[in-house]
């Protein structure tokens, strides 16, 4: 099962990060990476079974939402090659947060794993991911 593992320290407290995770339908502040984000369907950006198409090709639902363990399980359903349907399988992703060990920052982790013959996944989400959370931190600096 291939995987992958990220994460960084962003420069602002718990429940200021995990402001930009409760709307499954805002990537705004991330607007260097994900240009377009549609919402699919009538479920709100905050429960489960909410859909949305990133970038006109990635095709996610919300699994899990957690406010209080500061937490969310999503799929990818379909996308680019090397994730679409036809080369992954029950693809989730787990953003996940918690104060930092030093000062009053947040350690976000972004994990993802898969089902796959090959890893030709891992270094493209790899880069994605990193770029994402490259994004979140800079959108917490003046």
């Amino acid at each position: 099962m291939p995987t992958t593992d990220q994460s960084i320290i962003v420069d602002a407290p718990v429940a200021d990060v995990w402001s930009r995770f409760i709307n499954f339908h805002d990537l705004s502040w991330a607007p260097n990476v994900i240009s377009n984000v549609e919402k699919v369907g009538d479920i709100d950006g905050g429960t489960p079974g909410a859909r949305r198409i990133l970038n006109n090709v990635f095709h996610e639902t919300l699994i899990e939402i957690n406010s209080d363990k500061h937490f969310l399980r999503y799929s990818i359903d379909d996308g680019p090659s090397p994730v679409s349907k036809a080369e992954v399988d029950d693809y989730v992703g787990v953003v996940s947060l918690k104060p930092s060990a030093e000062g009053n920052g947040t350690l976000v982790g972004w994990t993802s794993s898969w089902e796959s013959k090959s890893d030709d996944a891992v270094e493209f989400c790899h880069g994605i991911y990193v770029a994402l959370l490259g994004e979140l931190a800079n959108s917490f600096k003046p």
